[in-house]
């Protein structure tokens, strides 16, 4: 078996982890809010958050670990390194092939709302880019 940097994996995860952090907190948190329709009440506990993020974290991984695997095949497949750069087009044709194409089936025939499924799909974009290129150029 070809070896799995499992550290470029950890910091993958954890990168995505504050990605998708500042994307629905500081930096946009309020438009995706909106976008989703969630209306707080001021009584949140951020403790009743850590089973939730728990689980987003695992998922983190998951995703690294998997485009890892798809990146060292494609790599080994072209008989190249890799590199920041195909670390990201790795990581825009997993994202354009699998996440764009499931996620919309919600739009489709959930009737999810375009304009939260668009914020989201560009979050996940920069987020799968970034993963990809950690992993690439690790």
């Amino acid at each position: 078996m070809l070896p799995i940097n499992l550290l470029s994996v950890l910091v993958s995860a954890i990168v995505a982890f504050v990605l998708g952090f500042l994307f629905h907190g500081p930096v946009s948190g309020k438009l995706w809010m909106k976008l989703a329709n969630i209306h707080p009440t001021g009584n949140e506990k951020f403790s009743d958050m850590y089973g939730k993020m728990f689980w987003n974290f695992v998922v983190n991984l998951v995703t690294a670990f998997g485009l890892a695997n798809i990146i060292l095949v494609s790599a080994v497949y072209h008989h190249t390194e890799g590199s920041a750069i195909s670390g990201m087009a790795v990581g825009f044709w997993v994202w354009l092939s699998f996440l764009v194409t499931s996620s919309s089936i919600e739009v489709i025939w959930m009737g999810r709302s375009w304009k939260l499924w668009l914020f989201e799909a560009g979050c996940s974009l920069i987020i799968m880019a970034t993963m990809g290129s950690i992993l690439a150029a690790w």
